[in-house]
């Protein structure tokens, strides 16, 4: 299929596949300049610490490309999986309402807090597969109740690990990050080059 990058040996014209249908994860892997497909993984996510946030991130993120590779006979699958981590085996997911997302700000500002994203690549037509993460420490301004409820007018909350988007209006409130931007958002964009280029997948 041609247009699908300059990609070496049996993937020279092989397509990129996100199994994602986040709209954050897509614009980002726009940036690249490589053509792609979406296919929403259906994988099951684990919810659990059971060892550490890393390890989380990389299976759910294996497991999502895993489903969507497993139908496909060629091509790269890109699985991604991202959670916040306020400490103490807590992951700070998406926000059940409004309530729920002022609180969970609430304590975000309160502490620094870590974004850990897992992304899991699979070449299709070989079974080669990576596995890595990336974490990112973020540090948050506090806002008074009448600012949260003026962003959550602007924002909906409710679609967001966190309930806040670092790359629109919640950008306001991130003082600084120790780390990777593109993690916060859903999908480190350097660590998935190195990654895709391991696999054939030459991205410039």
């Amino acid at each position: 299929m041609a247009g699908w990058g300059s990609i070496s040996n049996h993937i020279c014209m092989a397509k990129l596949i996100l199994a994602s249908g986040s709209p954050q994860r897509k614009k980002l892997l726009k940036i690249l300049g490589v053509p792609f497909a979406v296919k929403v993984s259906r994988a099951q996510e684990l919810s659990k610490i059971k060892t550490t946030c890393s390890a989380l991130v990389q299976k759910n993120a294996l497991r999502k490309a895993r489903d969507v590779a497993a139908s496909l006979k060629d091509g790269v699958v890109i699985g991604a999986d991202t959670l916040v981590y306020g400490g103490n085996k807590k992951i700070i997911g998406k926000p059940r309402d409004l309530k729920d997302a002022k609180h969970i700000l609430r304590i975000l500002f309160s502490k620094p807090h870590w974004v850990y994203t897992g992304v899991a690549v699979i070449d299709s037509a070989t079974g080669t597969t990576l596995v890595d993460y990336e974490k990112t420490k973020v540090f948050m301004i506090p806002l008074t109740d009448k600012e949260i409820d003026r962003y959550h007018r602007k924002v909906s909350p409710l679609d967001k690990a966190g309930g806040f988007d670092i790359e629109g209006g919640g950008s306001v409130f991130i003082h600084r990050i120790e780390g990777c931007y593109s993690n916060v958002i859903g999908l480190p964009i350097a660590k998935l080059a190195c990654m895709l280029k391991k696999v054939g997948v030459s991205i410039l």
